[in-house]
């Protein structure tokens, strides 16, 4: 199924709950409560990110931090809270931004699952300068097939626009999709898939690889 699907949600939710059980680690808890809530990937915890920054900042405090986490039904002392904080705030600045908060939550890929996620990047990216536009797609995909195409309610580009902005920044949506922005995606969905083999299964089904 393609990356991103309810179907694929549903799975993650369940794999995720069940190991929500297991772990004592502060940051994997977070990490799985999101998952178990079906927001892995980049789109998810961008909204999470967004509920718990209560000024839209852009970044988020410690009392923003410690309500968000409560939000998440992660009941944690204030050492603890603390603590978790810390691993977050990566350049010490007292603030939490959407970059920090997403490297923090994203586990390492293996080089197997970077390379096939960058071997579907390649084949998307028709013009090889390293980004992926509407452009792009054009050659790689007929939009024609799209259901709001043919009931007349998105024109082509529309239905390009709304496929790029899956894998988009939620903080930058352009229609313009980077590499780093194309693994970030991957790996919300990464994180939620055990072994590389089923990983690189998907990918080469989902992308026709």
């Amino acid at each position: 199924q393609m990356p991103g699907t309810a179907r694929h949600d549903r799975e993650m939710a369940i794999q995720a709950k069940r190991n929500l059980s297991k772990t004592t680690d502060l940051v994997e808890k977070l990490h799985l409560q999101c998952l178990a809530r079906g927001s892995a990937g980049i789109k998810g915890l961008g909204r999470v990110f967004r509920i718990m920054d209560d000024d839209n900042s852009r970044t988020l405090d410690f009392k923003e931090f410690v309500k968000g986490l409560n939000d998440y039904a992660m009941m944690i002392d204030k050492e603890e809270a603390q603590e978790i904080f810390r691993i977050f705030d990566k350049d010490g600045s007292g603030t939490i931004d959407f970059d920090e908060f997403l490297v923090t939550l994203r586990p390492p890929m293996s080089n197997a699952r970077k390379e096939i996620i960058m071997q579907a990047f390649r084949k998307l990216d028709k013009t090889g300068d390293g980004v992926i536009t509407i452009e792009d797609l054009r050659g790689v995909y007929n939009a024609k097939h799209h259901p709001k195409y043919q009931n007349g309610d998105w024109t082509e580009d529309q239905v390009f626009r709304a496929f790029l902005d899956n894998f988009d920044s939620p903080y930058d949506k352009d229609g313009k999709v980077t590499t780093e922005e194309f693994m970030n995606y991957y790996a919300g969905v990464s994180a939620s898939i055990d072994t590389d083999v089923y990983f690189i299964i998907m990918m080469k089904n989902a992308w026709k690889l």
